[in-house]
């Protein structure tokens, strides 16, 4: 199947891997301005098709972007959405748990993480794998543990930024408020529940 994400045409896999949304278009935007025109290392964690990788990579000639998943089938899927973008030597998409296979830190690190708990049942998604959408107890194991890696060396300091997708918002923080975020998170999930 086809979809087009912040202007560019990609492959997309339902019930494989996740489907694109256009809220996480948001996310593409407020990675750019973070980004800025200097070469930077951007890492597109749980990249599922590869649309933000790639879309990222398009606007910004300059940098250097790592695609993480750790389905197959979307590290397939984020390949070759890479390739008919003409982005594949810029985008290397590795299969992997959050930075583990990144090597070196990130100046930028985006994410659209499974946030949902595995207790709730939104039948918005689904046609999407669940693993792609729900995680283990309050649901934010994977996003815990992705701020633990940037916290513990995986983000450059100063300078670096995690930009996450949470309930359709993109969330910000530096690489001095991590726990800030994490704090933030855990306040937004509570509200939610």
């Amino acid at each position: 199947m086809e979809t087009t994400f912040c202007s560019l045409p990609f492959t997309i896999a339902p019930e494989r891997v996740f489907t694109p949304r256009p809220a996480t278009e948001g996310l593409v935007r407020t990675a750019d301005e973070l980004i800025g025109d200097e070469p930077k290392k951007v890492v597109d964690v749980g990249t599922g098709s590869g649309v933000i990788a790639v879309s990222l990579a398009i606007r910004h000639p300059q940098i250097e972007v790592w695609a993480v998943d750790k389905n197959p089938e979307a590290v397939a899927l984020a390949r070759a959405n890479a390739v008919r973008n003409g982005v594949a030597d810029r985008v290397h998409v590795v299969q992997g748990d959050l930075l583990e296979p990144v090597p070196g830190k990130a100046d930028v690190v985006v994410a659209n993480l499974p946030y949902l708990s595995d207790s709730l049942h939104d039948a918005t998604y689904d046609a999407e794998p669940p693993d792609a959408v729900y995680a283990p107890g309050d649901g934010l194991d994977p996003y815990r543990r992705l701020l633990n890696a940037c916290r513990d060396g995986k983000l450059v300091t100063p300078g670096g930024a995690v930009v996450i997708q949470f309930h359709r918002e993109a969330l910000v923080a530096n690489c001095w408020q991590l726990e800030d975020l994490r704090r933030q998170l855990e306040e937004q999930q509570e509200a939610a529940a």
